[in-house]
């Protein structure tokens, strides 16, 4: 998510921990770094300049709080910054309630209306789905098909044209359903008859929350969008999807944060997880490559039950081929390595990219071949020589490369989860969040 705009900020802070003085001319250049990093994520021209104003005020004029040395200082500021560019996000609470879906064609509406329904089922709570959009040929046929898969029930008719009357039949169906998601018709411009029907929604189902659909690359072009929507029903909440695939990220998160519409997720993936509550402190400590650690608990604890990963062995960096695949295992269930990674506070450490390199298939292939391991070589895989190789080999079906493979991604991971740890041999997360704790 965002990676060039991560890079190129994490680059930025990386000159700044390499000067030996922090100046007035060391400050303007990490000011301008920063100007391009966000400007090039399309971010408004007139919100970055605002942003480089107090980062290089606040910067020269602020004396850093006690205990805190100037670097931390500055970081803690452009921490504080880049937060406040983003505004707010939406509190989301876990009651009933029901959720008006709204935005344009192509924005990814449906497949985020039924992501947000797996959101709310896996917090515990009932969820139906309404399909209102009688516009979309197929829309229905979409929606039903997404919904059946993670068991929730989806009310529509692709016969009826009257989006009010399906929206008043299913109200009547789901009386029984704690959280209420209805997906509206969508269009390729803001038409009065879209608006003055999604009005009509709105003081049907009473709804708790209009929340709007923006993809990621409309840019700044967002902000007409939000502004349009919310004058028409009181938009209280944006969703902003497709954020993997566009270098226009930032301009649309700027653009809906300055129209003074909370952000309540991110949609970054294909997937019906791939849905991530938005919270602006985590997504900037990401970028900056601080790590987000309350996100990751909160994935973890929807995922893993606690016998599915030694943590503290992970955290040691010691473990056996046996605790790698359970690990690997629990980590597939919170979603792709490379978004759980960016969660932890790794600070500017580059990690390899062949640690993200685990495919739910390789994973199998891995899981046979350790099968036709002995439990001595599971636990010390130092054991395995040349002989026990073709053995294994042997056994699992498998060559000598597809082993020496598993071997050499085992190493890889130990080596990547020792260099988390500090000189003294302890993981250096505790020094890491010390550091940045007063930036809040």
């Amino acid at each position: 998510m965002l990676d060039s705009l991560s890079n190129s900020l994490k680059d930025a802070l990386k000159k700044l921990a390499g000067k030996t003085v922090i100046d007035r001319v060391a400050v303007d250049e990490l000011v301008k770094d920063l100007q391009r990093a966000l400007l090039s994520a399309d971010v408004n021209v007139k919100l970055v300049m605002e942003l480089s104003k107090a980062i290089r005020t606040r910067s020269l004029e602020e004396q850093p709080p006690k205990g805190m040395g100037i670097r931390e200082h500055v970081l803690r500021i452009v921490y504080q910054e880049l937060v406040r560019l983003i505004w707010a996000s939406t509190d989301v609470k876990l009651e009933p309630q029901t959720i008006l879906m709204a935005g344009l064609q192509g924005s990814g509406k449906t497949t985020t209306t039924a992501k947000l329904a797996r959101y709310f089922q896996k917090k515990g709570l009932k969820v139906g789905v309404i399909c209102a959009d009688t516009f979309r040929p197929g829309a229905y046929d979409q929606l039903s098909t997404l919904c059946e898969k993670i068991n929730v029930p989806c009310f529509g008719n692709p016969g009826e044209k009257d989006a009010l009357k399906i929206t008043r039949e299913g109200l009547g169906v789901y009386t029984d359903l704690e959280v209420l998601i209805v997906d509206t018709q969508g269009r390729h411009a803001l038409e009065t008859n879209l608006i003055q029907e999604i009005i009509q929604l709105n003081k049907l189902t009473k709804a708790t929350h209009r929340w709007l659909v923006v993809d990621a690359a409309l840019g700044q072009q967002a902000s007409e969008q939000a502004r349009r929507f919310h004058e028409a029903i009181g938009i209280d909440g944006v969703i902003i999807t497709k954020m993997d695939g566009t270098a226009k990220g930032g301009g649309s998160l700027s653009a809906v944060a300055e129209t003074k519409s909370g952000i309540v997720f991110i949609g970054s993936g294909e997937t019906i997880e791939d849905l991530e509550r938005f919270d602006p402190d985590g997504f900037i400590s990401r970028l900056l490559g601080m790590g987000d650690l309350r996100a990751l608990v909160e994935r973890a604890e929807e995922a893993i039950r606690a016998d599915d990963v030694d943590v503290n062995a992970m955290m040691k960096g010691k473990f056996t081929l046996r605790d790698m695949y359970k690990q690997l295992e629990a980590l597939n269930k919170m979603g792709p390595l490379k978004q759980i990674m960016s969660m932890l506070p790794l600070g500017n450490m580059e990690l390899p990219e062949g640690v993200y390199d685990v495919t739910s298939t390789k994973m199998v292939r891995y899981r046979i071949i350790m099968d036709s391991m002995t439990s001595p070589e599971l636990d010390d895989p130092s054991l395995i020589n040349s002989s026990r190789m073709q053995r294994i080999a042997h056994g699992a079906g498998a060559t000598l490369d597809e082993v020496r493979e598993l071997l050499k991604y085992y190493k890889m991971m130990q080596r990547t989860l020792k260099g988390l740890r500090g000189s003294g041999g302890k993981f250096n997360m505790q020094r890491l969040m010390k550091r940045f704790s007063g930036m809040q």
